[in-house]
């Protein structure tokens, strides 16, 4: 007897009205304006959920996020609408996705297949060893400076090449005392190159490149992936706004596009985001008949709290204009801490926190408290340990940063790829085997004056009989990790390697609580790639193969036909899952702790109780946006973000003075203050080193410390009167 089929629940009537249009509008451009708590990710599912359900192959469906847990959240959800159909949609970061095409296509601009991602530090590394080598001063060519540039170069589309004949770029860098950099930039790309290597700008620096220079590429592609979304838009870059035009923008094309985003929370400008993407779309694809939907209902937060961010945004120049409303009644008011010391912020913080759990009954994990600067944890820290309460900062070294971890992972790398000159550089001699530093730095010379990857040095020039049986048993020793990747599982090649290598042993040999430490930490590395191996769930992408449009695509290191199959448990496998993991990734540890984070780190998520801390001129603001109009509108979008996390509960701290670099500093209230109309603070029951007000007089106050008073501030700014943040220095909030 066939068992009934369970219902199918109509998942559009979980929408609201203009929710529903967004998801339902599948054809042509479309921009999703979501504000802060709206439903983004419910209406961005959704809509891929409808597309399959209307007919949609899921496979011709590309959504790129941000994050590899936004797109696994994604495709859990449209998995239980649609079923595992859900799991065949493309649903991955800009970086995750990319680097996949980059996998089958490498060919084409001259990489293996089996190219390494260099991280951070591995760029770091590779930019610091080029600026040694050409016996650069390194105060004038910073490597963290350099590799900033150098990515910038990347996001805007500029080669070394290009570079050489901006007259604007080479004047700056004479002005700025580095008439050398563009020789830094064109060694750093040719040493990538030779090494089999890609930074993450690579990552779509080259895709572009692929997609221009090889056009029947581009239609392979183009005709695969037939509808494009593209989640927090705001958060993109020139670079990648390109590569999506790439995708959809050709003679005949339907321009099948969705972009969802919210300008006011455009904040990583330092990482090459524009806000101009999101401005602009609407433009661009005015002409092809663009549906806009602005999501504005609030499911977050309280009105108090959705009001003072309205507030506070609406002091911006260039933005898309909306108007954020909650039904959430107005809930708290917004409390304001006034300290002396940041000290005394600290303590006040803590106890605004006790008073809370203990009140409201607040867990530790229901509560943020978050910052400009990371340097700002410390004293929240010295009081959460005071007050014997739980918390987690986030923002340190990730444990893929730790030298042990990047030791093994380095040798794991080599085993995928021998031209990786980083890795190799790194674990020639560690353990140590009788090859140091001065022939490291002969076989560097030598590659380099070759171009030619190191391992070829090690496998074809002679050495002195010592050095060269050393460098013997250490290439055979790769070739055999090699050998044994092609054969086995992620976990039983690292664990052979870990132990083959010497690694293990060397770390034994320290018995100290930090030695254990980093044994520990090597434990836990061989446990994740464990969990890798025998996790059955898709994670990635895990479309089917004969869907893929990749099923001729073998894998070199694996044996495993499809690279991208969801069944490659492979070492390369592992390492590319590593590579392209992001900040947040690691964010959402189970336990009941208080965060603490800065508020760039804590967009996209949501606590029940927010404090925002170190509300003061050049702090936040920082110091460094009042250059120009657009860097203060970036911190006040930044600030927007910080309210915006708060469900019920929302506290803002400042103190009078502060300890920074090492001096003893005063500011005055940050300007933010000044713009939050006072009906949404609460001068009830005031929190600080002053005499309570009155209830509801919270004006009165200030009036004494700041003669125009802050809701006078506000008429005056607003009618473009007063330019200055605040009327007196020392004025401000008396809370």
């Amino acid at each position: 007897m066939t068992s009934p089929v369970p219902q199918q629940r109509n998942y559009l009537d979980e929408l609201n009205n203009i929710q529903r249009q967004a998801a339902t509008q599948i054809d042509g451009p479309v921009l999703v304006v979501a504000g802060p708590g709206s439903g983004k990710t419910r209406v961005l599912t959704y809509r891929i959920a409808h597309m399959i359900q209307s007919g949609m192959a899921p496979w011709e469906i590309m959504a790129l996020t941000f994050t590899n847990k936004s797109a696994k959240e994604m495709k859990e959800r449209i998995t239980k609408v649609v079923g595992p159909r859900g799991e065949r949609v493309w649903a991955g970061t800009f970086h995750s996705l990319f680097a996949k095409i980059l996998r089958v296509e490498a060919e084409h601009i001259g990489y293996p297949s089996n190219f390494t991602i260099y991280d951070s530090d591995d760029t770091k590394s590779v930019v610091t060893a080029i600026i040694n080598e050409m016996n650069l001063n390194k105060e004038q060519y910073n490597a963290n400076t350099i590799k900033s540039r150098i990515s910038s170069c990347k996001s805007n589309l500029i080669t070394p090449k290009m570079y050489v004949t901006r007259a604007d770029m080479m004047e700056d860098d004479k002005a700025a005392k580095r008439p050398f950099f563009h020789q830094i930039y064109e060694k750093y790309v040719a040493r990538c190159k030779r090494s089999g290597a890609m930074d993450f700008d690579d990552l779509l620096f080259r895709l572009y490149e692929l997609f221009q220079n090889h056009p029947a590429v581009t239609n392979k592609y183009r005709q695969k992936f037939k509808y494009l979304m593209v989640d927090e838009f705001q958060d993109t870059n020139h670079l990648q706004y390109s590569i999506v035009k790439k995708f959809i923008s050709y003679e005949g094309s339907p321009r099948n596009i969705c972009v969802v985003g919210d300008d006011a929370q455009s904040i990583y400008a330092f990482r090459g985001a524009t806000i101009q993407n999101i401005l602009d779309y609407e433009n661009d694809f005015k002409p092809h008949g663009i549906r806009i939907f602005k999501l504005e209902q609030n499911y977050r937060s309280t009105e108090h709290i959705v009001q003072a961010a309205n507030e506070v945004i609406s002091f911006n120049r260039n933005q898309i204009q909306k108007t954020i409303f909650s039904d959430k009644g107005e809930g708290q008011r917004i409390r304001v801490i006034r300290a002396i010391t940041d000290s005394e912020e600290g303590k006040r913080v803590a106890d605004a926190i006790m008073e809370q759990k203990n009140r409201w009954h607040l867990a530790n994990k229901e509560i943020a408290i978050l910052y400009r600067t990371n340097a700002q944890s410390r004293v929240f820290e010295e009081w959460m340990r005071h007050y014997n309460v739980q918390y987690r900062v986030y923002g340190g070294m990730s444990f893929y940063q730790r030298k042990e971890v990047k030791d093994l992972i380095a040798y794991l790398r080599l085993a995928i790829n021998q031209q990786d000159d980083e890795a190799l550089r790194r674990v020639i001699n560690y353990p140590k085997r009788a090859i140091g530093g001065t022939t490291i730095d002969k076989i560097a010379a030598t590659a380099d004056s070759h171009s030619m990857p190191m391992w070829k040095v090690l496998t074809q020039v002679d050495f002195p009989a010592r050095t060269r049986s050393a460098i013997d048993h250490f290439v055979a020793m790769i070739k055999d990790f090699s050998e044994k990747a092609k054969s086995h599982d992620a976990h039983v090649v690292a664990e052979y390697i870990a132990r083959r290598s010497g690694l293990m042993d060397e770390l034994k040999q320290d018995t100290t609580v930090e030695g254990i430490q980093r044994l520990d930490n090597i434990t836990s590395l061989l446990d994740g790639i464990k969990t890798f191996v025998e996790n059955d769930v898709v994670e990635d992408f895990g479309f089917g193969i004969a869907d893929s449009g990749l099923e001729d695509a073998p894998n070199p290191q694996s044996g495993i036909r499809n690279p991208e199959s969801a069944m490659d448990k492979s070492l390369a496998a592992y390492l590319q899952n590593i590579a392209l993991m992001t900040d947040q990734d690691d964010q959402t540890k189970e336990g009941d702790y208080v965060t603490l984070m800065s508020v760039h780190s804590a967009k996209g998520l949501e606590f029940k109780s927010v404090f925002i801390t170190g509300l003061e001129e050049q702090l936040f603001p920082s110091f460094m946006s009042f250059d120009t109009p657009e860097g203060l509108d970036e911190e006040r979008r930044l600030f927007y973000v910080a309210i915006t996390r708060a469900e019920q509960f929302l506290t803002l701290s400042y103190a009078a003075s502060r300890y920074r670099f090492g001096q003893e500093r005063s500011n005055p209230p940050s300007r933010f203050l000044d713009e939050i109309n006072m009906a949404h603070l609460d001068a009830s029951s005031p929190i600080g080193s002053r005499s309570a007000a009155p209830a509801g007089k919270f004006e009165r106050a200030h009036a004494h410390a700041a003669p125009d008073g802050w809701f006078r501030t506000i008429k005056k700014r607003r009618d473009g009167q007063l330019q200055a943040p605040w009327p007196a220095a020392g004025g401000g909030a008396a809370h």
